[in-house]
């Protein structure tokens, strides 16, 4: 038997004056991780020494130029650097220009590898979005400049927690300006796009779930009508093309009755309503994924932590968990790849 495929997984560092370097290090340890994957990470070797020293680790680095220079074995941190900086300057816990410069670049490399297909996936600790503002990027987050800069159609964000697979039609938008993008026609492509990517990764015939938006689903007009004009006939359409799928259900039940494995997908119509399930359920394992990109994307669901930053005592329990989530995703879209390739 061939041994299991483990995906060149890139990790960019995130923010160096945030949480990020000490969370890639604890990361990076963890011989788990080198078993279901390949990583390495996109960062500063100064930064990441730094990080060690406050978590009292000892670490090897390895500085390399290409992803197949690494050794990819625990206990060294192959580091992919992006140009000299004044790492003197960065402090912990403080938003900086030069830190989100440096957070920036680390995704524009990763970005570079991915497209010229070097690497499956991409890990990321968290980045500030002031420290990126700072440097001049217009997007608001990770999800944002990952699209931009690949050029993709779309970019899915899901959840994953335990059983849930929770995907949103929208995320960075105010809740009013969320209500109203929530159309027919976004609702519509938002499954169809789903259904693809969930066939992608191996589920043959994916039941996808879709939110309602109004408390008891608007009881037929009476607290909203967005399920009669846009959610239900949504769903509907989406019958009609061939995608397995139900809804609006009311979204006090819908994310329960995935936990008991009752779907195999479902759709937020906004971002509070599935993350407010999700790291209810389980805050630490709580896990983000960006489908729709050339490459996989995982990430942390939380921030930079800058009033704990260089302390020694951030927890990296999020990281591995969204990495090894990640990797095994990763893994999937290898084999379809694979599987496609000796078809044709």
């Amino acid at each position: 038997m061939s041994e299991k495929y483990r995906p060149i997984t890139a990790v960019t560092m995130g923010d160096p004056a945030g949480i990020g370097p000490e969370i890639t290090v604890g990361m990076m340890l963890e011989p788990a991780i080198h078993e279901a994957c390949r990583p390495f990470v996109i960062g500063s070797a100064a930064i990441l020494e730094r990080a060690a020293g406050v978590l009292g680790k000892s670490i090897s680095i390895n500085l390399i130029t290409d992803p197949a220079q690494a050794k990819y074995v625990p206990g060294t941190l192959d580091v992919m650097e992006t140009g000299e900086y004044d790492t003197d300057s960065i402090k912990w816990g403080e938003v900086q220009k030069l830190a989100g410069q440096m957070a920036y670049d680390f995704i524009v490399r990763s970005i570079e590898l991915g497209l010229a297909g070097k690497i499956d996936a991409v890990s990321t600790a968290p980045i500030h979005k002031q420290a990126i503002k700072l440097c001049g990027v217009k997007e608001p987050g990770h999800t944002e400049i990952y699209q931009h800069l690949t050029g993709s159609r779309y970019a899915l964000t899901m959840f994953s927690c335990h059983k849930l697979r929770v995907f949103f039609v929208s995320r960075h938008m105010s809740l009013r300006d969320a209500c109203s993008y929530a159309s027919r026609d976004v609702v519509l492509q938002d499954i169809i796009d789903i259904d693809h990517e969930l066939k992608n990764v191996g589920l043959k015939d994916p039941l996808i779930a879709v939110a309602g938006l109004n408390p008891h689903n608007g009881d037929n007009g009476l607290f909203g009508t967005e399920e009669l004009t846009d959610i239900g006939p949504a769903v509907e359409l989406a019958k009609q093309q061939g995608v397995n799928c139900v809804g609006p259900i009311p979204a006090d039940i819908i994310f329960h009755m995935g936990k008991m494995g009752k779907f195999d997908a479902i759709l937020s119509l906004y971002h509070d309503q599935g993350h407010i399930a999700c790291k209810t359920l389980d805050f630490e394992k709580s896990v983000t994924l960006t489908f729709g990109l050339p490459f996989i994307r995982g990430s942390v669901d939380h921030g930079t932590a800058f009033d704990i930053a260089g302390k020694g005592i951030a927890q990296c329990v999020s990281m591995v968990e969204s990495t090894l989530v990640l990797a095994e995703y990763a893994l999937k879209q290898h084999e379809r790849r694979t599987k496609e390739g000796q078809e044709a």
